[in-house]
């Protein structure tokens, strides 16, 4: 128990400080040096709880995707509450104000990262796909609730929103999008799907 114990406290240590490293300095900055100096750690720490920088990375992506997997079913739990465009405004902002962002371009510089990755995330791109899957989760099932049009095509909003998400919160340099302006994504991307009230405050867009 107490190596295993050791072990949680070690991974949650060093993938603490991974994160803050690709926050503050991108993914060109992110090495085993750089991890180690943040987590003010020894420097053999890292290689003795992982076979080497690439297997620490492909487990930092997974932590991340099993955060989104907890985010998705709390997502999903919503529907039938409150607005559409209100739940997926947050969710997208909670999403891609974390690490995330970087994360996905950390799997695009590294050619032996995806390859990792790919044992176990065979299609998409990492973080992308599990975000993609999330949204198109909780768009079925305000689907199922009427909330949704019934001629939604859930499988194209979904990337839709995350591919319009990404775009918006990709330029690190100039800080977080309003969230306002996230909210304005959203509800283009649903105009015309989500029912009740106007399209601005998450409803189908109504004519007279």
């Amino acid at each position: 128990m107490p190596t295993g114990v050791a072990m949680r406290d070690a991974r949650e240590q060093l993938f603490g400080a991974a994160e803050r490293v690709l926050l503050r300095d991108g993914p060109n900055a992110l090495t085993s040096r750089a991890v180690t100096t943040e987590a003010g750690c020894a420097k053999g720490l890292l290689h003795r709880h992982f076979a080497d920088f690439d297997d620490f990375l492909a487990e930092l992506v997974r932590d991340r995707i099993a955060r989104i997997d907890a985010q998705a079913a709390a997502l999903r739990d919503s529907a039938g509450t409150g607005t559409v465009a209100g739940h997926l405004t947050a969710a997208l902002t909670a999403l891609f104000e974390s690490v995330a962002v970087r994360i996905v371009g950390l799997v695009t510089f590294r050619d032996e990262l995806r390859a990792r990755l790919r044992r176990t995330t065979p299609t998409g791109i990492p973080v992308l796909a599990e975000a993609t899957a999330m949204v198109a989760s909780y768009l079925t099932a305000e689907k199922e609730r009427g909330r949704i049009a019934a001629d939604a095509d859930v499988d194209t909003l979904a990337p839709t929103l995350i591919g319009a998400g990404h775009l918006l919160f990709a330029d690190g340099e100039g800080g977080p999008p309003e969230v306002g302006a996230v909210q304005k994504v959203v509800t283009t991307v649903l105009a015309g799907v989500v029912e009740g009230g106007p399209v601005g405050h998450g409803g189908r867009r109504t004519t007279s």
